[in-house]
């Protein structure tokens, strides 16, 4: 593998940063190039992971839905987003939100809301169960789409929620599973110790079990 920093020639090098892809062209000390495949193995080295985390219950509020406005963050929640974006990860908000198709909210609200929070984007599922989407999780669209439009490799990263229903959308796209206790976390422990889950269900390891976004936050870092 040639080095980049022994060449004189001028050469396209990748800079990265959390929201784009760079193109620089930038001169060096020594007569040689980059090959096509120092450039790939080096995207492939310095691709961004990210942190998904769920909204009701994980990072404020209870188990149930709470519209923007209502809900109440816990405790250094904007703190720790940005903690992990000061680590080089992106951090995107995924959420149910079936009132959304009820007519009962605007999704706009929400995406307003979880910017404002420190989220660098939001993946949010308006439909209902009924409606047979491939977003709403358990199901691992938003996971997917959201590693389409990032340029993400799932399997490096995380997701951290209170319900079942997170983990088993993680597990199905091949991200790390972090378990918190607060909301219907608890609830989902225990179902998960008594060994409560069935089918696929319980095929779901969580990596970690954490007591709250705190908790979480300081596993990962």
């Amino acid at each position: 593998m040639v080095d980049p920093f022994q060449t004189t020639s001028s050469a396209i090098v990748q800079v990265f940063s959390p929201y784009e892809i760079h193109f620089n062209e930038i001169n060096f000390s020594k007569h040689m190039f980059i090959d096509k495949l120092y450039i790939m193995e080096y995207r492939e080295m310095m691709r961004m992971k990210a942190v998904f985390i769920d909204r009701d219950g994980t990072i404020g509020g209870t188990d149930q839905v709470e519209y923007p406005g209502e809900m109440k963050l816990f405790p250094s929640t904007e703190q720790l987003i940005q903690q992990l974006k000061d680590l080089g990860y992106l951090v995107y908000s995924f959420t149910n939100q079936p009132d959304v198709s009820r007519g009962k909210v605007m999704e706009v609200d929400f995406v307003k809301e979880l910017t404002k929070f420190g989220f660098d984007g939001v993946y949010l599922c308006p439909h209902t169960h009924e409606d047979g989407c491939h977003c709403r999780k358990p199901l691992p669209g938003m996971l997917i789409r959201a590693a389409e439009e990032n340029d993400l490799q799932l399997q490096e990263c995380i997701v951290i929620g209170d319900r079942w229903t997170d983990l088993l959308a993680a597990h199905e796209a091949g991200c790390k599973k972090i378990l918190v206790k607060t909301g219907a976390g608890l609830e989902s422990f225990h179902k998960y110790k008594n060994k409560e889950y069935y089918g696929k269900w319980a095929h779901v390891q969580p990596e970690y079990i954490a007591e709250n976004l705190k908790d979480a936050v300081q596993w990962i870092v």
